[in-house]
């Protein structure tokens, strides 16, 4: 018998040794367990301190009782002094339907191998709520704590029930959260609530966090390495929203999940250098949040807004209906009377030289005379004949060009069907003497509209077709890409993906911001009107010309309408585009919403340029490539432009020379061959007689005042970036093209006043509008609600609420305002010399 128990002594004596060893602390006092259940029975809101080694491990039992229609949460906070991170303490916690485990200190990774240790944390079990069905339930919790440490780690474990873990709506809740001691709350839909938005702010941007709103499952994904694995989640400094459907939750509740990353370098912090290779962070990551969730827009919101852009462009319609009703009452009353334009009462219609009486006797190269025999509104087919064989008689004066039928086939069909490409530029008396038209010191329209008709209006069209095949091309692929990247957002769940003001982004279907696509709606239905007034002026110049109106042929500006049917398309893509941009708004498709602003840009230009000049207009094949040209060097620029000087000095260089040469050929009407390896000798001599030998007056005042204030603003355009560099290289390039744009356009209205000619009221008031809407779009523009340019939990730092029916934000109102703002400004071009329309093409000065 004594033997027996000298034998069971020498077995506890390993168990009994590491009690009693000299130097270590002393354990807790063991609690009171049941035989067969190693688990200690404890107790909520109590600290436990203990040491777990090798052989010891610690096990703490937790119950409570959950009750139906409550939920009840736990979180267990675990603490430890240890900083081994060969032998950290190793926490496991076992609930009826879920496992989690993590170790003290808990170790995050960074980038280039950094590594970032903490010893404090805390996590949040997965509740589990009881049913009207189950009744009350008893819950059990197995908190076990062990170390593989030879020599034992302390750690404090406390476990406590939180009070606020479900938010409530429109309720404000402040929470504070790190890196290892990550949040989550509950939150279930209020019956008669089918939307909210998830409203989170913080009065630091940093340390960078994750907001991410996760379904009902257990395990939550809360940790840094892991919180991306399920749900919707967006990276946040100071603000983030989300904007959720009940219809998308099946149990209609969710959690909404917050962690702090350890770096700040995705959300555009900078790269910390850590001194030591371990380090505690607990104090340093700390993040103070507010969160609220408040309902968003009902459905009847959607409609009344859909139907505030339909009607708001349909006044448009009406408007134009009205002034074309008026024109229609008018003329009739003007049939009637059996006038029209401004008769003196007896035929004869009075009609002012525009030249200003300054001019040179003898410098005038094909002067005529200050008055003519005019017509009345409505002409027999007599008459017609009559007028033509006055006018080619009159043409056979030296020196006297006018656009005269005469010479060519008198009964020419005025299709086009019968005109080949191969026919332009086929009159030899134009290329034999169109060199010395071109340069004679005072040019009139007659000059620079001597080419056949038909054959010009053929040319002009091409631009039409052109743009109809570029825009599909274009488009087609732009779809395809933005329907993919919507489709990524909504089976991933990064909504850092896409670059929205998420505080006003109203989902529809699949779109997650069905507002910034409807604001676009304007562009197109705007653009459609154009080309449906642009149509009816073409439809009325066709019969005119048909039915050999004199003032269709040989007075006012030259009517082609093929760069005004482009215009409209391109208005009209740009909407397209923009709403394609608009579906996920990023680095990489920002081009889709800039492409066919530019090409709008040039193509006013060329229209502005082709009213005065319609036989030396740039071909739309030029025009086009010169597009593509500049829609590549912007590409290259919103890829290199941001830090390679290199590519800002090419760029600054190809700004200037083209400059110089654009001008160069505006300059001599197109007579200057660049492509001559003379032409430096040529200019070096002509600088060195006119600027040094003496200083003569340029032969060309007027146009040498634009290309100089041109060149100016210009060559400032590229010394600014040059030296600022500025990050959004589209923008940069689109305000190159507007800024020419507006000069040119200020340009010809003051030379169109400066010769005499008026500016009839439809022109006037187009002009006011488009300089008044173009100023409020601007302002609207400007607030930048977005930027791409950084990361996107800086961009949403400028996110705002919506201003218009709770609908439409800032950015949609300039897509309502810019869309004005374009059609206003067509306007302006088709309608600004309507007061030519009875003046002589031997009149109207070119400039």
């Amino acid at each position: 018998m004594r033997g027996c128990t000298r034998l069971a002594l020498l077995c506890a004596l390993p168990w009994l040794l590491p009690e009693v060893a000299p130097g270590r602390p002393a354990p807790p006092p063991a609690l009171p367990r049941d035989p067969r259940n190693p688990a200690r029975g404890a107790e909520f809101d109590r600290i436990y301190s203990g040491v777990v080694s090798l052989p010891t491990e610690n096990i703490y039992s937790f119950n409570y009782t959950s009750q139906p229609g409550q939920v009840t949460a736990v979180r267990v906070y675990v603490n430890s002094s240890s900083e081994n991170l060969d032998y950290p303490v190793l926490v496991v916690v076992r609930q009826q339907k879920e496992v989690l485990s993590w170790q003290v200190p808990l170790l995050f990774q960074g980038l280039y191998q950094r590594s970032y240790n903490y010893q404090e944390v805390s996590r949040t079990l997965c509740p589990s709520e009881a049913t009207n069905e189950t009744g009350p339930l008893e819950q059990l919790i197995f908190v076990d704590v062990a170390s593989m440490a030879p020599l034992g780690a302390q750690y404090k474990l406390l476990v406590t029930k939180l009070k606020h873990f479900q938010l409530q709506t429109n309720v404000a809740f402040h929470f504070t959260a790190s890196p290892s001691q990550p949040q989550y709350f509950l939150y279930k839909f209020p019956e008669d609530v089918d939307s909210v938005i998830i409203k989170v702010v913080s009065t630091l941007a940093y340390p960078c966090s994750v907001v991410s709103v996760q379904n009902i499952m257990c395990p939550v994904y809360d940790l840094d390495h892991n919180v991306e694995f399920n749900g919707v989640y967006q990276s946040m400094t100071k603000k983030a929203a989300i904007t959720l459907q009940k219809k998308d939750f099946p149990g209609e509740q969710f959690f909404v999940v917050f962690v702090i990353k350890p770096e700040d370098y995705a959300c555009g912090g900078s790269f910390f250098i850590q001194e030591k290779e371990n380090q505690t962070w607990n104090l340093q990551r700390a993040k103070n949040l507010q969160v609220t969730i408040v309902p968003s827009i009902k459905g009847s919101i959607y409609v009344k807004s859909v139907l505030l852009s339909f009607f708001f462009f349909f006044f448009f319609y009406l408007g134009c209906l009205l002034v074309a009703f008026c024109h229609y009452i008018r003329f009739q009353r003007k049939s009637t009377d059996g006038s029209f334009g401004s008769s003196d009462g007896s035929g004869n219609m009075s009609v002012s030289n525009p030249i200003a009486a300054s001019t040179p006797e003898g410098s005038n190269y094909g002067a005529i005379e200050r008055q003519h025999d005019g017509l009345p509104g409505l002409f027999s087919a007599w008459e017609g004949r009559r007028v033509s064989s006055v006018s080619d008689e009159s043409s056979s004066s030296p020196g006297r060009q006018t656009s005269s039928s005469a010479g060519r086939q008198p009964c020419q069909s005025d299709t086009d069907s019968s005109v080949e490409e191969s026919d332009f530029d086929t009159m030899p008396d134009i290329e034999i003497d169109k060199n010395i038209v071109r340069t004679k010191m005072f040019l009139y329209l007659s000059d620079l509209s001597r080419k056949d008709r038909r054959i010009v209006s053929k040319k002009y069209k091409i631009y039409f077709w052109n743009i109809i095949t570029i825009a599909v091309f274009y488009a087609l692929p732009v779809i395809q890409l933005v329907i993919t990247y919507q489709t990524v957002v909504n089976v991933t769940g990064n909504q850092d993906i896409c670059y929205y003001n998420f505080l006003c982004a109203h989902p529809l279907g699949v779109l997650s911001a069905f507002n910034n696509i409807l604001s676009n709606l304007g562009h197109v239905l705007l653009g459609c009107l154009f080309l449906l007034i642009v149509l009816y002026r073409d439809i009325l110049h066709r019969r005119a010309l048909e039915a050999k109106d004199i003032f269709a042929m040989e007075y006012g500006i030259p009517k082609h309408f093929g760069l005004f049917y482009a215009m409209g398309i391109a208005l009209m893509m740009e909407g397209v585009l923009s709403a394609c941009y608009h579906v996920c708004p990023n680095y990489s498709n920002f081009q889709f919403d800039t492409s066919f602003m530019y090409m709008i840009a040039g193509l006013c230009m060329l229209k502005l340029y082709q009213t005065r000049h319609p036989d030396i207009n740039a071909s739309a094949y030029a025009a086009y490539a010169s597009f593509a040209l500049v829609i590549t060097l912007t590409v290259l620029g919103v890829v290199f432009g941001k830090n390679d000087v290199w590519f800002w000095v090419i760029f600054s260089a190809i700004h200037i020379l083209a400059s110089l040469a654009l001008s160069t050929q505006i300059y001599y009407m197109g007579r200057f061959k660049i492509a001559d390896w003379g032409i430096f000798r040529r200019a070096a001599m002509v600088f060195y007689t006119d600027c040094i030998q003496q200083c003569s007056r340029p032969l060309y005042m007027d146009r040498m005042v634009l290309l100089i204030v041109g060149n100016l603003v210009n060559w400032s355009f590229a010394l600014f970036g040059l030296i600022y560099r500025p990050r959004d290289f589209a923008s940069y390039m689109l305000g190159i093209f507007i800024c020419n744009l507006l000069l040119y356009l200020a340009f010809y209205i003051i030379m169109k006043l400066r010769s005499s000619e008026k500016i009839l009221l439809v022109p006037l008031f187009c002009i006011v509008a488009t300089a008044v809407v173009w100023a409020a779009a601007l302002y609207f523009f400007f607030q930048n609600l977005s930027s791409w340019e950084g990361t996107p939990a800086e961009s949403r730092e400028k996110n705002r609420e919506c201003i218009l029916l709770d609908f439409f934000d800032d950015h949609d109102i300039w897509h309502f305002l810019s869309a004005t703002a374009l059609f206003f400004s067509f306007l302006v071009l088709l309608t600004l010399d309507d007061d030519l329309d009875l003046v002589r093409r031997d009149q109207i000065p070119v400039f």
